[in-house]
Order: C-alpha cells, then sequence, then structure tokens
C-alpha cells in the first residue's frame, strides 16, 4: 500500500508546535487525548517510545486526530518515567548504568505494560461510549506493546506499529487483525520480512513496508522535522498510517 497521493493530514510544523490536545485520567493514568469527543465514532490508543510524550508523537497524535475525526490517546505508560537522551548521547559509566537499568526494566517485562494498555482501552471503551471502533498505534517500544495486545480476542479493531522495537516473528503470528508495520532501516531486516510474508498476501489485509532512509524513531521522539527528508517522511508515513485506518478502522 503506498500513499504518495494521500493528502490525509493537516501540514506537519517543523519547529514550535504546540499539542492541541488536553490531559485526562484514564485508569488512573495521566492521558494526553486529542479530537473532538463529541462526534468522533473511531478512537485510537497511541503508546509511545521510550522517550515519553514527546511534541513530535503528540503532533503525529493531532494529525491522525484531525485527518480521522477520530479520539486519539496517549497514554503514559511509563509514569513519567522515561530514556533521557544524555544516557546515549554522552555514555559515561554512570549514564551506561542508568540507561541499562531502564532498558532492562522496559524491555525484559512487556507483560505488566501490555496489562496497563489493556486497562485502559477497558476503561476508555466504557468513557467514550459513543465511540464503535478501536485502533491501536505503537511507536518502538510502544510497537511491542501494541502488538502484544493484537493477537486473539484483541481489544482493537486495528492495529499499526512504527519502526518498533524488539520485533519478532512470533508476535506476528500470532496478529488477528488488520495491522500495518512501517519499518525504519533500524529494523532486522530478516524479521521485517517475516512479518511481510504472515502478513500480505492475497485476502490479508496486513501491510509491511520499509522506510529505507529512515533512522529508528523517524515518526517519534528521534524525528528530526528540520532535516527536510525526515520531515517529508513523517509526513508520509502518518498519511500512510491515517490511510490504513480510514479503510480498517
Amino acid at each position: 500500500m503506498t500513499c504518495e497521493a494521500c493528502n490525509t493530514i493537516a501540514p506537519v510544523m517543523a519547529v514550535g508546535y504546540e499539542p492541541k490536545g488536553d490531559w485526562v485520567e484514564v485508569a488512573a493514568l495521566k492521558t494526553y487525548i486529542a479530537g473532538d469527543k463529541s462526534t468522533a465514532t473511531k478512537a485510537i490508543v497511541e503508546v509511545y517510545d521510550i522517550f515519553g510524550p514527546s511534541n513530535q508523537t503528540l503532533q503525529g497524535a493531532d494529525l491522525l486526530a484531525a485527518a480521522l475525526n477520530a479520539i486519539v490517546l496517549v497514554p503514559d505508560l511509563l509514569k513519567g518515567e522515561y530514556a533521557q537522551y544524555t544516557w546515549f548521547a554522552n555514555p559515561t559509566p554512570e549514564n551506561t548504568a542508568l540507561k541499562n537499568a531502564f532498558m532492562g526494566k522496559v524491555m525484559m517485562a512487556f507483560g505488566p505494560y501490555v496489562e496497563l494498555l489493556a486497562s485502559v482501552v477497558i476503561d476508555a471503551k466504557a468513557k467514550f461510549d459513543g465511540i464503535s471502533s478501536w485502533g491501536g498505534l505503537g511507536l518502538c517500544w510502544g510497537g511491542k506493546v501494541t502488538v502484544l495486545l493484537s493477537g486473539p480476542e484483541s481489544v482493537y479493531n486495528t492495529s499499526a506499529q512504527v519502526h518498533p522495537g524488539a520485533l519478532a516473528k512470533a508476535d506476528a503470528e500470532k496478529i488477528s487483525i488488520p495491522h500495518i508495520l512501517l519499518a525504519s532501516n533500524g529494523e532486522d531486516p530478516e524479521v521485517v520480512k517475516e512479518y511481510k510474508a504472515i502478513l500480505e498476501g492475497e485476502g490479508k489485509p496486513g501491510v509491511v513496508e520499509t522506510y529505507p532512509t529512515m533512522h529508528h524513531g523517524w515518526m517519534g521522539t528521534r524525528a528530526n522535522l528540520n532535516n527536510p527528508e525526515n520531515l517529508r517522511e513523517y509526513e508520509r508515513g502518518y498519511n500512510q498510517v491515517a490511510a490504513y485506518f480510514s479503510k480498517y478502522l
């Protein structure tokens, strides 16, 4: 599925973006919500990357909400405890220890976050009873959490992963709903191929596409929207996700 002709999202603001949504409480979690709650009939629950609810991520949520006349919820699954850029940019022994401790916590045990995300969706469905269709979107780390809720008896009608972390063939084999994966050049290409073989084909709704010039994180916190190519591919990626949700959500 390509989206060269799709102009479903508003123009992206490269600098100075101010998120348009509000912060509410869902399942006892601070949660960003974008979109018109009075008219929307679709909803997307977005799981951010390990750096938390950055402006790049929240702009993406706002863009999808407006393009789809949906609400987009971004729950604070990490409860304010996010990865720090300095751990990666300045790998001192102290920063490396902090990074390793954090990554060990969030990457080695996904189960608690999956359960927490499920509770968010269940509570959101009760709060927003005018919504008839629910989707999930995960960026990087959030892609893994999202796909683990996309199997049998999923809480979602459709779901998406963007430059996902910890890709695994076993996850793809359990997906039971329409699913789109947009990969960067930072994921294991062999596992991306396995996803493609499982999800795509005659009669299958899945889409797997690699953005070969884009780094891991190009649609999330690590998006450098001052870079013209990243800006263009950020826009194309959100257009592609919007078009997919428009079709299947």
